[in-house]
């Protein structure tokens, strides 16, 4: 009977210190994502994944990433597993993976169905605002064991949010327009961490309202919105990119000069580099408001 007791007794605290040892934390859809052991091989589904990966200490733990996923340097070495139209399914598994962090909206229905089929815990990620980004950081690193990596990663990125914040509070809104791609013309909606990164600078996103995170609009209606500063990715053609508006002479932003071409990768992905980002943003409106009559 003792040595009954004996052997329960100690079943039941080879349990508790197997709970303490598993790893529980929420993702951006949500869900509890639970881990026995800290990930040590991980798959990333989008670019500002991997940064983000890198960004809270687990870059050696990638094994694999989707296409595009270029910074920083050391994760164009990481081996491609897909595109954002395809998953190659027996690449990834041959890279046995023990976590998959994936992005819920950047990824198609049928991908997302298929990783969910696997049975591999799943991380959504999904930042929609500047803050996210941070609890981002502190999250994977919790998953990644890289706590202390990444908590100063996320300490960092907040200051740097703070002082943008801090010295923009004051202005006065400058309309924008924000142009991913001009044929067909698209925009981001309020949804999207582009329109939470204008918002730092003072700029009011003139389509925030639409449901579509990355809806098609057209020239008649930017044309009615008359934004003052219309901003869009650097682009090596002329006639292309932000330069479409310019013989619209009646557009406002086109008046006062205020087409800025920025470097876009910077603001869409959802990385700590989005600060920097932004400290060109705010730059370009305050350009606005000093050409205002």
């Amino acid at each position: 009977m003792g040595r009954a007791v004996l052997i329960c007794a100690l079943a039941l605290v080879g349990a508790v210190a197997s709970a303490r040892a598993a790893i529980t934390v929420q993702d951006d859809a949500g869900n509890a994502v639970t881990l026995a052991k800290p990930a040590q091989r991980v798959i990333s589904t989008a670019p500002h994944i991997t940064e983000l990966l890198f960004a809270a200490g687990g870059g050696e733990r990638v094994v694999g990433t989707m296409s595009y996923s270029d910074y920083p340097e050391a994760a164009k070495r990481i081996p491609v597993i897909g595109s954002d139209a395809t998953i190659d399914m027996e690449r990834l598994l041959a890279l046995r993976p023990d976590l998959l962090v994936v992005w819920q909206t950047g990824n198609t229905e049928r991908q997302l169905a298929q990783l969910k089929s696997l049975g591999i815990p799943i991380f959504y990620s999904e930042p929609k605002k500047l803050d996210q980004v941070a609890t981002s950081l502190t999250r994977l690193g919790q998953l990644l064991a890289t706590d202390a990596t990444a908590q100063a990663a996320a300490r960092d990125y907040r200051q740097k949010i703070g002082k943008l914040s801090a010295a923009y509070a004051q202005r006065s809104p400058v309309k924008v327009f924000y142009q991913i791609w001009e044929k067909p013309l698209f925009t981001l909606n309020g949804e999207h961490i582009v329109t939470d990164a204008l918002r730092v600078c003072g700029g009011r996103n003139v389509f925030a309202g639409l449901k579509v995170t990355a809806p098609s609009v057209s020239t008649e209606a930017v044309l009615q919105e008359n934004p003052e500063a219309i901003l869009g990715g650097e682009r090596h053609d002329a006639q292309a990119g932000i330069n479409i508006w310019k013989p619209y002479k009646g557009l406002l932003a086109v008046q006062r000069d205020n087409l800025f071409m920025l470097d876009s990768e910077l603001l869409v992905r959802a990385t700590p580099r989005i600060a920097d980002g932004i400290t060109v943003l705010c730059d370009k409106l305050e350009t606005a408001r000093k050409r205002r009559p």
